[in-house]
């Protein structure tokens, strides 16, 4: 019995010690799996945390691509409507040469812009002006974008007195668009009056289609940027374009950080407790089979531990994988605790920085951290961006996310945010940049210049502005292409930095002009010897291409306070004195003079005669005779145009030909030269030809032939009566394209004659490969007969060279009987000028047609 009460008791006894094991056992495994929760949540909290935040991102950075894209379609629209030029050609009159052959308003607004359509709206509300991706069209504003526009002009003539443009989104066909209007204004154009009439409302309209949702979203890091569709409707992020989203709205697709880390964090917590529950399972066993043994509690209670152990290592393991780098400070500030992550993402050792104060590490612009830190009620999910010198000495800028624990410190995470932060400000950069040198654009020109004029300067130290355009740049564009210009414009973009002292600005403001703002100039012969400095600079060869390319520079300035202390006026000021530099012969500098500005003014108003001068018949038309210097037969006439103005009387050609060649009326002069000359010439006796001159302009256009062709036609004149003169600029620019218009022009059956023969490069070459009928020697060579044998010499090669190519050799400016005698000694073949005959009225020639004799003047 007493072996059976020991028995018993010792059953009793293993039991209650078993029991007492497994219940301790059970308070530690559900121990560790409140531990396992507890990490489950926060991980799933902090996923969650990050998600929202990266769309929060995501949106603002859709809606800064909006607001930007909106910017720069409202400063492009204004620049076009608050510009008096177009106020005078769109609202005052409609002129679509102006507009778009010219390219002021025309095809270059789709491919630079992305302009699918512009139009002017007239002040009676109908749309006098279209251009329909790059097309000049018919269609009416409000039928292209099938709505009604009246609230656009509404609003747009509604910002006129302010000149504010409007932007609106509107839906076309399911596609939003971006549609800009302004009213058309004089802007600050002195020359150009405004009329009593409701303002013109010029209106951009960009479409933002899959490509250009692609660049935008590509530019401000969005990814998968488009129009939402109606099964998207329940989507969370979004942004509604137009009011209530009556446009459409925008859809991405925001990266999912969060769903990353679920991903890696939830199944090392789930192994972990599959781990311990294993462990927990194997423990019991062994508790049961060893309860009698008291070293068997204590092993199973060593197990436990290092269970423990490796539960903690493995939710180490978890902290490290949610974020860059965690850390922890005490009251003081003091590290105690950074992760294994703070060594690879900052380069810095882990362990020097334990019980180092944070501030030492992490600075901020508002204050220390710790201060930070320590404000009152401060909103835990507001994130802090910090810098901090890596290992290689580098910058670094990382968000701070921070939370409170208790009295005995701060923990918190620290994500590496420096590239974005630099794509922001890259962003802001280009904003103010331009794209293709890296210099300052006219936004940045505009803040620069206010800032400077408001520092008040003096005419002892002037602001001095200088407005520098490239000469020759075109012809570097159209025989190299578009490349070759770029590279020419960085070339010439580093000259003219490296020519300004610190603290001044240089800025790109268009196509080949810059725009140079300098703030320490003493002195006129400063700016001289700084102007002096930057076209020898400009002039340097580029090499392109294993080929070396020319360009010149002509400079415009004007300074403050002396000229103006506006800004606009400076520039408009500066740009005349450009003017002036160009016709001077390009290649210098002019300062800007008050008489200036009278001068364009009057070249404007002669511009503006001269277009109403071809259309009203105020232009007459001469012909000077050409002899047969071996018979003094008369054998035909060149037609020299004449301007008799109801005002200033008769105005020589040398003064309205190079306005004409410089507006583009030179084609309609011309035309008009060409018409008139074939239908006079048809009434001269068959032996008599005209001659007419051609502008080197002319070669540029593609209608040339046609022209020509169409005056013969109309006229019924015999094309072999028909000589076209052309100088050797027309083969300079374009050899290529001038031979093969050459060509057909034979083709016709007309004469070409090379005018002014000997003043150029390369005649001899030119004789030899264009199909030439005839050539004028140039009257500089007469005039100097008396003073110069070579002159006689050169006279006698030229005739002797026409005769070897079989070239009819004509005398410009005969003016004295010597000249005609040695003319004929030479056996030059044909001459004119004033001793043969002055240039007659058509009635006059007429009469002296039917004698054919000469006629000394």
């Amino acid at each position: 019995m007493p072996n059976s009460f020991a028995s018993i008791e010792n059953s009793l006894s293993n039991r209650s010690s078993v029991s007492l094991a497994r219940a301790s056992l059970f308070k530690f495994l559900g121990l560790l799996a409140g531990v396992f929760v507890l990490a489950s949540g926060s991980l799933v909290y902090l996923a969650n945390d990050l998600d929202h935040t990266e769309q929060v991102e995501s949106a603002f950075y859709t809606k800064k691509a909006v607001q930007s894209l909106e910017k720069s379609v409202r400063a492009t629209v204004k620049d076009y409507a608050f510009w008096g030029e177009t106020y005078k050609y769109l609202h005052v009159q409609v002129d679509p040469d102006w507009a778009y052959v010219r390219q002021n308003l025309g095809p270059s607004l789709y491919p630079d812009f992305g302009f699918r359509g512009v139009f002017v709206v007239s002040d009676d509300n109908r749309t006098v002006y279209s251009v329909v991706e790059g097309k000049l069209s018919s269609v009416a504003a409000a039928d292209w974008l099938k709505q009604s526009i009246a609230p656009i002009l509404e609003k747009a003539r509604e910002g006129e007195q302010a000149e504010t443009p409007i932007t609106a989104f509107i839906d076309i066909a399911g596609v939003p668009a971006l549609v800009a209007a302004a009213a058309i204004t004089p802007g600050t154009d002195p020359t150009v009056e405004a009329d009593a009439r409701p303002a013109s409302v010029l209106i951009f309209v960009d479409f933002l289609d899959s490509a250009k949702l692609q660049v935008m979203g590509q530019d401000f890091g969005v990814d998968g940027l488009h129009v939402g569709t109606p099964e998207e409707r329940d989507a969370t992020y979004f942004l509604p374009l137009g009011e209530n989203g009556a446009a459409g709205s925008l859809r991405w697709s925001p990266s999912r950080p969060g769903l990353r880390l679920l991903g890696v964090g939830l199944p090392l917590i789930g192994i972990a407790a599959l781990l311990v529950c294993l462990m927990t399972w194997a423990i019991l066993r062994r508790t049961t089979a060893s309860a009698l043994a008291l070293d068997a509690s204590y092993t199973s209670l060593h197990r436990s531990q290092d269970a423990l152990a490796i539960s903690e290592a493995r939710f180490r393991d978890v902290v490290e994988a949610i974020s860059d780098w965690v850390w922890e400070i005490d009251a003081q500030g003091r590290f105690t605790y950074l992760s294994d992550r703070f060594d690879d993402v900052t380069g810095l050792s882990r362990i020097a920085w334990i019980g180092a104060p944070i501030d030492d590490l992490l600075g901020t612009e508002p204050g220390s951290l710790t201060q930070w830190l320590s404000i009152p009620n401060r909103r835990q999910d507001i994130s802090l961006q910090c810098r901090y010198i890596d290992s290689a000495g580098r910058e670094r800028i990382t968000r701070i996310s921070a939370r409170n624990m208790s009295d005995t410190g701060f923990r918190g995470t620290a994500t590496d945010v420096t590239e974005e932060v630099e794509a922001r400000r890259r962003i802001e950069f280009l904003s103010q940049h331009d794209a293709l040198t890296g210099l300052p654009n006219r936004t940045r020109l505009q803040e620069f210049l206010d800032g400077k004029l408001k520092a008040l300067p003096t005419p002892e130290q002037p602001l001095v502005m200088l407005c520098l355009d490239l000469d020759r740049f075109k012809p570097v564009n159209d025989l190299l292409g578009h490349a070759a210009g770029d590279l020419v414009l960085n070339e010439v973009s580093s000259c003219l930095a490296e020519c300004v002292r610190h603290g001044d600005l240089v800025a790109r403001v268009g196509g080949d002009e810059f725009v140079l703002i300098l703030t320490d100039v003493s002195s006129q012969d400063e700016v001289e010897a700084l102007c002096r400095r930057l076209i020898e600079s400009v002039e340097r060869p580029i090499e392109i291409d294993q080929q070396q390319v020319f360009v010149s520079a002509s400079i415009g300035i004007a300074m403050a306070p002396n000229d103006a202390c506006e800004a606009a006026e400076l520039l408009r000021y500066a740009d005349i004195a450009l003017y002036e530099a160009k016709s001077a012969g390009r290649n210098t500098w002019r300062f800007y003079a008050g008489d200036m500005n009278t001068r364009i003014i009057e070249r404007r108003r002669l511009e503006n005669d001269l277009r109403f001068a071809i259309k009203d018949g105020q232009l007459r038309l001469h012909f000077q005779p050409r002899y047969r210097i071996a018979d003094g037969r008369m054998v035909g006439a060149e037609a020299l145009v004449r301007w008799q103005h109801p005002e200033r009387g008769l105005i020589p050609p040398d003064t309205f030909i190079p306005i004409a060649e410089e507006s583009g009326l030179i084609l309609s002069l011309s035309n008009w030269v060409i018409n008139t000359a074939c239908d006079c010439a048809s009434r001269w006796p068959q032996n008599l030809f005209v001659s007419v001159n051609l502008s080197p302009t002319e070669f540029k256009r593609g209608d040339l032939v046609e022209r020509i062709q169409k005056a013969l036609v109309d006229s019924a004149i015999d094309p072999a009566r028909v000589e076209l003169e052309v100088t050797e600029s027309v083969m300079l620019e374009d050899a290529t394209g001038a031979l093969e218009l050459m060509r057909t022009l034979k083709r016709l059956g007309v004469r070409i004659a090379m005018d002014d023969f000997g003043t150029g490069y390369s005649s001899l070459s030119y004789l030899r490969a264009f199909p030439f009928d005839g050539l004028k020697i140039d009257r500089s060579f007469l005039s100097r007969l008396d003073q110069s044998e070579d002159d006689r010499a050169i006279i006698q090669a030229i005739v002797g060279l026409g005769r070897a190519l079989a070239l009819t050799v004509t005398a410009e400016g005969i003016e004295t009987a010597e000249q005609l005698s040695l003319l004929k000694t030479v056996s030059c073949d044909e001459g004119q000028g004033y001793f043969l005959s002055r240039p007659l009225d058509s009635d006059a020639f007429d009469a002296l047609a039917g004698v054919g004799e000469i006629q000394k003047a």
